[in-house]
């Protein structure tokens, strides 16, 4: 898809790997990993080393991937690494890109998956899940030596890429269940660097101390509240610096309330996370439509506040696999982690990189904040984060600037040679679904630096240097350092000025792109030239089954049958209303899809089906078999079209209709408008 790769610097596998209350250090270089998620089993197995480098090539350096109970023993005693189900398969393709792995070992994820990923035959072992009793954990101890089967060999300590796990997920009770999981993969061969643990809520009883490093998450919105409102939740909390790591927001459903609360003793460990929201999956009842701007704003707020490792769940979406007793989505009415009702096939998750390895808007804006930890990560890691903003906000409260500092301890060394104390300061002049006002008049500072007066325009952030590089401040973003250059990146609507050391100022100074410099080695980059660093940034061209280039082949359709009479919604055992069932949808308006004859022309891994059409929710099939879903929440319906069947001519879309009044959440971009329709069918070109 693009030129240019991005490594991390310390990602040669086999090197030692360490932490303090600081961060991650890897060969004795203090290191800002970026963390994207990314299901293998979600994934075509063909698919991997594409996706993967894309990962990359946005600036993640290492991978979390969820290992489903119930994706690989659906069926009891009968376990599946084939197809894109291969554990061992994926891990040595992240070994080729370089990517190191952090695997989410379960035997509860969640991941929106049937049971939270334990499988139904489970629950009739007559055992309390996800306790200290013997014959759960005699289930557990199988399930981790089937893992071990895949992992064996590729372990960081053997040259592999595994250099963390991460045991079970959202756990509330105590921490002797988490001990437990530990001591038995530790008696199987697991032999890791560091372990993990998500951070919320708070355990009951903790784990001791070091055996587990807590990492944390938040969301800008979520599928799994109840209401149907738009900004429900605590969610707002997200775009406020704060010392507070965890999130009071993240599984409702589940967790109910939560204090503003962690265990004893996890501020003592480094601040990591694992659960950025990159986007947000639709549930039936409650569609979320995430912006690029939500993303990069928490991002931006989690650095600024002390962070020092950015996962993003979900970096890549994904599909889920068949299942051979029935579907692998989470449901309200299955036996466990019932809440809400997901799309059969879809995963999407409005991520920065889509089901089908489109690119989202996210994608590329957050290219430079992931650029800028890994060039500058060293710098960063030990500094200390400050909150001269209220850190209590209220939700839509516009009468302070958002902002906070990091700034080296007095024991760092400076970025150079002895000198000022360095520090960057961090503005968030955003918060989803508010316009927060200019912020007029404005005065900065940091580490001994007063900035000018300047204003802070509306959905402002930004990141701006100070004593760092020979600079004594700017009011640009450092993006990179590369081969003696130091590239910056304008922040939109602020005039950007760079004072050096020596004393010399730069003012109102204009991008100039990566051929010339501004002055010296100093470069001042557009917003998209900065996202684009070291990319091409034009996609590859598609290229017909002759090898010319050529647009994408155009689709007819044709509607063969009206919706038929409206189904009654009801609510499910969580008392939110149930997605359709199957025999729902007979009553759906059918349309057939005509495919261009030659079918040579839609086998490129860069065309997309996009329908776009209003209604309630809809279904495609090929050859009579669902291959892809979708709820409606104002996007269009996408689909890879290399995925279909060869043999494959004529494609049937079905589409029930948006009811008045409907008991679900629609955000402000859909079409609300009672009934069904369709605008378009096209291929495009995947961007």
């Amino acid at each position: 898809m693009f030129m240019g790769v991005i490594t991390m610097r310390a990602a040669d596998f086999g090197k030692p790997v360490t932490w303090d209350a600081q961060s991650l250090i890897i060969d004795g270089h203090r290191v800002c990993p970026v963390m994207g998620e990314i299901h293998y089993s979600r994934v075509p197995a063909d698919e991997w080393q594409r996706e993967v480098r894309k990962m990359r090539e946005g600036g993640v350096t290492i991978i979390a991937t969820y290992v489903f109970w119930s994706h690989i023993e659906e069926q009891e005693g009968i376990f599946r690494w084939d197809g894109q189900r291969d554990l061992r398969r994926f891990l040595e393709v992240c070994k080729q890109e370089q990517m190191p792995v952090v695997l989410r070992l379960g035997p509860f994820c969640h991941g929106e998956v049937r049971n939270g990923g334990i499988p139904d035959w489970v629950f009739t072992k007559g055992c309390r899940l996800r306790e200290q009793n013997p014959v759960f954990l005699g289930l557990a101890e199988k399930l981790y030596r089937q893992i071990f089967t895949q992992v064996q060999g590729l372990q960081w300590k053997d040259g592999g890429p595994v250099i963390a796990a991460q045991f079970d997920n959202e756990y509330r009770g105590h921490g002797a269940y988490l001990m437990a999981l530990k001591q038995i993969a530790q008696k199987i061969g697991f032999d890791l660097p560091f372990y993990t643990r998500t951070g919320w809520p708070e355990l009951r009883t903790p784990v001791p101390f070091g055996e587990m490093l807590p990492l944390y998450g938040d969301y800008a919105d979520g599928f799994w509240d109840k209401e149907v409102t738009e900004g429900c939740g605590n969610y707002y909390k997200a775009f406020n610096f704060k010392a507070f790591r965890s999130s009071t927001a993240i599984g409702t459903d589940l967790l109910g309330k939560q204090e503003a609360k962690t265990s004893k003793g996890d501020d003592s460990y480094p601040y990591f996370t694992c659960e950025l929201g990159g986007g947000m999956v639709t549930a039936y009842h409650r569609r979320p439509y995430v912006y690029p701007e939500d993303a990069y704003s928490m991002a931006l707020i989690k650095l600024g506040s002390g962070s020092n490792l950015l996962g993003y769940y979900m970096y890549h979406g994904g599909t889920n696999p068949e299942g051979v007793l029935h579907t692998l989505n989470e449901v309200q009415t299955s036996p466990g982690t019932a809440n809400n009702d997901l799309p059969v096939c879809t995963y999407d998750f409005q991520a920065p990189l889509g089901e089908f390895g489109q690119t989202y808007p996210q994608y590329y804006m957050l290219r430079p904040l992931h650029l800028f930890m890994q060039d500058f990560g060293e710098m960063l890691a030990p500094m200390e984060a400050s909150f001269p903003a209220p850190q209590d906000l209220k939700r839509g409260q516009d009468d302070a600037l958002r902002w906070a500092v990091r700034t080296a301890p007095a024991t760092a060394p400076v970025a150079s040679t002895a000198g000022p104390t360095s520090a960057f300061i961090f503005v968030n002049n955003y918060e989803r679904f508010v316009h927060l006002s200019a912020k007029k008049s404005v005065q900065l500072s940091a580490a001994g630096v007063t900035f000018p007066k300047m204003t802070i325009p509306s959905g402002c952030m930004a990141i701006f240097p100070v004593n760092v590089c020979g600079l004594r401040f700017a009011t640009a973003q450092f993006v990179a350092r590369r081969d003696g250059k130091l590239y910056m990146m304008q922040i939109p609507g602020i005039p950007t000025t760079i004072v050096l050391q020596s004393g010399k100022t730069l003012k109102n100074v204009k991008p100039r792109g990566t051929v010339t410099p501004v002055y010296d080695n100093i470069y001042l980059l557009s917003r998209y030239d900065a996202e684009h660093l070291f990319l091409d940034a034009e996609p590859v061209p598609v290229a017909s089954a002759a090898g010319a280039l050529s647009t994408p082949p155009s689709v007819t359709f044709t509607k063969v049958r009206d919706a038929g009479p409206l189904r009654t919604i009801v609510k499910g055992k969580a008392k939110v209303a149930a997605a359709p069932f199957e025999q729902d949808w007979q009553n759906a308006a059918v349309y057939r899809i005509a495919l261009p004859q030659d079918l040579s022309l839609i086998t490129s891994h860069s065309l997309l089906l996009r329908v776009t059409y209003r209604g309630d929710c809809a279904r495609l099939y090929a050859n009579g078999k669902l291959v892809a879903d979708n709820f409606y929440y104002g996007r269009p319906f996408l689909y890879g079209l290399w995925r279909l069947p060869k043999d494959c001519t004529e494609l049937e879309l079905r589409i029930l209709p948006l009811q008045p009044d409907a008991p679900i959440y629609l955000p402000r971009e859909a079409n609300k408008t009672a009934g069904e329709a369709i605008t378009k069918i096209e291929i495009i070109n995947m961007q």
